[in-house]
């Protein structure tokens, strides 16, 4: 199957089904001596993998990783990183009674179309189980961006009709509750939204949002390979995720240009980054006074300019759908055309949201991370000094 390769430098290549004995990640293009263990990518499997049953599917998966290849002594070599989790607890007899039909906002029907022989076994490759090899993948990537001061925090903005407004996100609250959300009160009232979808047997979609911290300016490839462009590829390309927003996003198409546009000033702190890392941070001498920094008093572009970073932080958000896997009875085809019923028994997310944070935060390293490395090259001052010893 192609497309299972992301990035042109820092690449990551998934593979395995839901049900399969495995599944996994090569990355290839990570820099050599990047401190990485078992513990460091463990973190954030940990925040994706199934079992809590009051916010996702009861499948009860450890999400062990094993480091075939690629780190030494407790570091990166510059070779490909090969990152497997053994699948555990899969009952793949819980599918035979959907193997000949085409369920509901699944990909079972243009599967089926396209290939043939389709992994009927919890959507085999198009199973949100793929997700955890880019979590793998993307844990390694964040180690990498770590080494150059970049932060990278996504978290549930909005859960059905229960969102946080930006004046009440409260990040503290972030890894105090099953969700990632934002606000207190707003977590636990989402909570009472899941029993009850549950309770329904129904489902629920939301809203992630992620920012970016620390990034310097002038990241990303024009014009096909924008910051924003690469995100919104990423971003999409997970599971569920029908929408893609940067900045104001969607409601930037009702302001005024004198709303909307962010107004540039500068500071009078000369020596905020001191003269060793002024360069580093996208200034340069020549252009501003001396470490002068470069400001917006607005951030409704979500920190990109002409595709590229602008040193704001980078906002945007991935707007999920409701999981389609719901046990109430639903109207349907077979593999003959027929009309039929199903109702899809099993081990299902009532919400896909709170278990897709870290996937949000993951796809987001790995394409910054891919970027990073890309523009390393834009300058000639930048190549000479990579050989300049």
């Amino acid at each position: 199957m192609s497309g299972s390769i992301f990035g042109k430098y820092f690449t990551v290549s998934t593979f395995g089904e839901s049900h399969g004995p495995a599944i996994g990640v090569i990355i290839d293009g990570c820099p050599s001596n990047i401190p990485l263990s078992k513990e460091d990518i463990m973190k954030n499997m940990a925040r994706r993998k199934p079992g809590n049953p009051k916010i996702a599917t009861a499948r009860k998966e450890s999400d062990e990783i094993e480091i075939l290849s690629g780190v030494f002594n407790g570091k990166t070599t510059g070779t490909p990183i090969c990152l497997m989790i053994r699948n555990e607890d899969q009952r793949s007899h819980n599918y035979d009674h959907l193997k000949d039909i085409y369920r509901p906002s699944h990909a079972d029907y243009t599967y089926h179309l396209k290939y043939e022989n389709r992994d009927y076994r919890g959507g085999g490759r198009a199973s949100a189980r793929e997700t955890a090899a880019r979590v793998a993948a993307g844990s390694v990537a964040m180690l990498v961006l770590k080494e150059l001061g970049i932060h990278i925090q996504a978290y549930t903005k909005a859960l059905g009709t229960i969102t946080v407004n930006d004046d009440e996100i409260n990040y503290n609250e972030i890894p105090n509750n099953l969700l990632s959300m934002p606000h207190v009160a707003k977590a636990d009232a989402a909570l009472e939204l899941i029993a009850q979808m549950k309770e329904e047997q129904d489902s629920i979609g939301g809203i992630v949002e992620c920012q970016v911290t620390g990034l310097p300016v002038g990241i990303g490839e024009p014009v096909f390979d924008r910051l924003d462009a690469c995100l919104g590829q990423a971003i999409m390309s997970i599971n569920a995720v029908k929408a893609f927003e940067v900045g104001e996003g969607v409601k930037a198409s009702s302001m005024k240009g004198s709303t909307y546009n962010d107004a540039f000033y500068t500071t009078t702190e000369l020596d905020h980054y001191g003269e060793a890392n002024y360069k580093s941070h996208g200034f340069s001498g020549n252009a501003h006074p001396l470490c002068k920094r470069v400001l917006k008093h607005t951030n409704h572009s979500g920190g990109i300019l002409g595709g590229l970073s602008d040193g704001s932080p980078v906002v945007f958000r991935a707007h999920f759908k409701p999981t389609p896997s719901i046990a109430k009875p639903q109207q349907t085809l077979n593999h003959n055309l027929e009309n039929v019923e199903v109702s899809i028994q099993g081990r299902h997310d009532p919400t896909v949201v709170a278990r897709a944070v870290v996937v949000v935060e993951s796809m987001a390293a790995l394409t910054i991370c891919d970027l990073l490395l890309r523009g390393a090259t834009s300058r000639i001052d930048q190549v000479k000094a990579a050989y300049q010893h």
